[in-house]
């Protein structure tokens, strides 16, 4: 019986920490993220890590303005 409610009292527990969580930001990386994982990719496609991390870094300054762009237009209602 103890087990029992020591494993419904860990259930409460860990159901009011996850909802009280705060909720995530689907933002896109920028420079760093994108450009480590240019690396990575670029690293394992022949050793082209400094390459890689460029493009990246290049991929992700797009992909953050595109989204900054986007978030301005919707709240000014353009």
């Amino acid at each position: 019986m103890n087990k029992v409610l020591l494993t419904l009292a860990l259930c409460g527990s860990i159901a009011g920490v996850t909802l009280a969580a705060p909720l995530a930001q689907a933002a896109p990386g920028g420079c760093l993220k994108y450009g480590a994982a240019g690396a990575v990719a670029g690293h394992v496609a022949g050793h082209h890590a400094v390459r890689g991390a460029l493009l990246g870094c290049a991929a992700g300054m797009y992909q953050r303005h595109r989204y900054n762009k986007e978030q301005r237009a919707l709240h000014n209602g353009t």
